[in-house]
């Protein structure tokens, strides 16, 4: 099909659109939840709202790098459906509060001996009897051929289970589930009423310190219960039981439809909170109606950038990266009522506050590249909050997050990449609420922390590698952070500030060797470290999930420079063609998060994303776009193994997005979006105010690969950009293509 396109009405340079509630297209068709769950994608398949808290899913019940998410398309087994999950990280965590429904004869054996394994529960199950959408999914379990549903709110999932009899059933909830990182620590079970029971499970993990409530009501009262304590195989008939790996089991009769239903609240901050957002979320137990909620949710937010194309497989790829994009972060604190919400601090606290919702999983060495500048695109009301997010962690920790979960921080990769992401926002006017002294105060903390070998970066203007590992990618990576500080020193007319912060942001070129053209490791007395290896991606090297092929690429804030101090352009396009051309092999040791190779550009990881644009600065665009084209058709696609790399909370989907309209991020903090090549004939992107940005692909056959000019407002573009003014004013952007390489 070819999606219609609201009626247009030309006003002057800008489009504005006349639309209705009815004229809401059901882009949920399009996306696929599967994409990315085979392969090393590491995403969910299972429902959730747009920036959800609970993330309620099936789990495989195995550890392991492609079972971070909990589940994996290869596996054939559920051993139940937890309501956290995480979206495409190389970490795993989270999974809380287990529950699986069975026929109570097929695993409940009260003579089970330690350990309390998944064997007596777990189901098989069969591809095509799975669904997976935006905001649904369904299985067939194989052993006791129950049919489960699911879907959610913000901070609830809601389950709906269709059993074969009314003979006696059971739902299991298991709060001792440990799988990879993640280790309870205590856990509890509350028999409130015969329809209602509370809990916490407490673990620690990647996020250290993790602390889960929640109350599950169920759609009628049960019959019997037994709370286990798995630990010493203790069964109790209270109505509470407490211990390090505790489980329930809740028996019932099925209604006279043979269903059973139930509904799970989550909350960081209490059991009574959980109950809370049952109550104010999904008042009824109208399980359809929660369904077309959570879908109208999604179409509402995926109608944010509408596509025209006949290709289907197209439309689902781009949407369902389009619904990736959104899974995090993920709302944090609890509404408890007259605009008030409570979270958990880093330091076990809880905060009230009025002002502003609170976010946790913030993966910003892969975020703050693609993923948040789409966000003050599509997401412009949620930008502050997420800022105000950042915050609220500085103020608990003394430092700005580095990758945060559930409150925690992970301390998980490099730099301060809160940092960008906050300035850009900043610029961009995004942050009307925030003062802009604050906020400078909060991005120089994490310029001076005493930690993460920052002081060395400091002393030396490069990070030594003598004993120490990753110490090219941290200088590089510190250097463009301190670039963005220098630039709101500037606006804050801290000139001092600014010329300090911008010789730190060149300390690059204090690991850049011009004898051999690659960022290396320098030791503390000046030298190179040896042996060299620009190929090698080892645990513990010089590189962060990458080598000198992919990170010396890394000067965002100073490509000109870059250029320069290579030898000029012609070197430095031979360079770029080499990274290209190069053997793929990087031999047994290299690590995993390096895939999706073309040479040795890897797309599957982020620090190469924005290296083809690098031909743009040498007046070679045509290159970018035949590179862009090429990882497009090759590294993207619309099956279970779509994805070539980790999803990383959305950055691998932001830069298709980005790339399917034609432009992209490449350096994320200085309101610039460099121009590629669209890959659709016609995209809108829905602006405030029935505003709209157009960008049309003229004369785009198959044959013709190469953009021949580009016009916003009818106007011929001179640079190979466009601002973020721009794109916000509204208007259309044409891409005139065609079969030649331009000259």
């Amino acid at each position: 099909m070819v999606f219609t396109i609201p009626l247009i009405l030309s006003l002057g340079s800008c489009e504005r659109r006349v639309q209705t509630e009815d004229q809401i297209f059901d882009y949920v068709e399009y996306v696929d939840p599967m994409i990315g769950t085979d392969g090393h994608g590491h995403t969910f398949p299972g429902p959730s709202m747009p920036f959800g808290l609970v993330q309620v899913s099936p789990d495989n019940g195995i550890s392991g790098w492609d079972w971070v998410s909990g589940y994996h398309y290869t596996s054939n087994r559920i051993v139940g459906f937890s309501h956290t999950h995480l979206s495409g990280t190389g970490v795993g965590d989270m999974l809380d509060v287990l529950i699986m429904p069975a026929a109570e004869s097929v695993y409940y054996n009260p003579n089970n001996t330690i350990p309390f394994t998944f064997e007596p529960y777990y189901s098989t199950f069969a591809h095509e009897n799975e669904t997976a959408s935006a905001g649904y999914y369904s299985v067939l379990l194989d052993k006791s051929q129950i049919k489960v549903e699911l879907t959610a709110s913000r901070r609830a999932g809601f389950h709906k289970y269709t059993f074969q009899t009314q003979d006696t059933c059971a739902v299991l909830v298991d709060l001792g589930f440990d799988v990879n990182s993640d280790s309870v620590t205590s856990s509890h079970i509350k028999v409130i009423s015969d329809t209602l029971i509370t809990g916490f499970r407490y673990s620690t993990g990647w996020a250290e310190n993790q602390k889960t409530f929640f109350a599950i009501r169920f759609s009628k009262p049960f019959i019997s219960y037994d709370l286990i304590s798995s630990d010493s195989i203790h069964f109790e008939a209270s109505s509470s039981i407490e211990g390090q790996h505790v489980k329930g089991v809740i028996r019932f009769i099925p209604d006279s439809y043979n269903q059973l239903m139930l509904k799970v609240g989550i909350s960081a901050v209490s059991e009574e909170n959980a109950l809370i957002s049952i109550n104010n979320e999904i008042p009824d137990w109208n399980f359809e109606l929660a369904r077309r909620q959570a879908s109208d949710k999604w179409n509402h937010a995926l109608n944010k950038i509408k596509i025209s194309s006949e290709d289907k497989e197209l439309l689902r790829t781009f949407y369902t990266a389009l619904y990736h994009s959104m899974l995090s972060p993920s709302v944090f604190s609890d509404s408890i009522g007259n605009n008030t919400f409570e979270y958990r601090t880093q330091d076990d606290l809880i905060h009230t506050d009025t002002a502003f919702t609170n976010y946790h999983t913030f993966s910003l060495w892969d975020t703050y590249r693609a993923a948040h500048p789409l966000f003050t695109i599509i997401q412009k009301d949620r930008v502050q909050d997420f800022v105000q997010s950042m915050l609220a962690h500085y103020r608990d920790t003394g430092q700005l997050p580095v990758w945060s979960l559930w409150g925690n921080e992970t301390g998980t990769m490099i730099g301060y990449h809160a940092i960008p992401v906050i300035y850009d926002a900043y610029k961009k006017g995004l942050l009307p609420d925030l003062a802009p002294d604050s906020l400078y105060a909060a991005m120089k903390a994490s310029a001076f922390q005493n930690i993460r070998e920052t002081p060395l970066y400091i002393e030396y203007g490069y990070i030594p590698a003598d004993n120490l590992s990753s110490t090219v990618s941290k200088t590089l990576e510190y250097a463009f952070d301190d670039w963005c500080i220098a630039q709101m020193a500037r606006d804050l007319n801290q000139m001092d500030e600014h010329y300090y912060f911008m010789e730190r942001a060149g300390y690059y070129k204090n690991v850049f060797d011009e004898n051999t053209l690659f960022m290396r490791a320098k030791l503390a007395d000046g030298s190179w470290k040896e042996p060299f290896d620009p190929l090698d991606t080892r645990h513990n090297n010089d590189y962060t999930e990458g080598n000198a092929w992919q990170y010396t690429w890394y000067v965002p804030h100073d490509i000109p420079n870059l250029i320069e101090i290579m030898g000029g352009p012609s070197i430095f396009e031979k360079k770029l063609d080499s990274l290209f051309n190069i053997q793929s092999d990087m031999g047994t040791d290299a690590v995993p998060d390096v895939s999706g190779m073309i040479g040795q550009y890897v797309h599957g990881n982020e620090p190469s994303h924005h290296i083809v644009y690098l031909y743009n600065y040498i007046n070679k665009p045509w290159k970018t776009q035949e590179r862009i084209t090429d990882i497009m058709s090759t590294l993207y696609g619309d099956d279970p193994a779509g994805l070539c790399g980790n999803e990383d909370c959305g950055q691998m989907s932001a830069w298709y997005i980005f790339n399917a309209l034609g432009f992209y991020p490449l350096n994320p903090a200085n309101g610039r979006f460099d121009l590629g090549i669209p890959l659709f004939e016609r995209a809108e992107i829905d602006l405030p105010g029935l505003n709209s940005f157009v960008i049309q692909k003229n004369n785009g056959a198959a044959e013709n690969k190469y953009v021949k000019s580009v016009k916003l407002n009818g106007n011929t573009l001179d640079e190979l950009f466009i601002t973020y003014e721009q794109i916000m004013n509204g208007g259309i952007l044409e891409f005139e293509m065609t079969d030649q390489i331009p000259d």
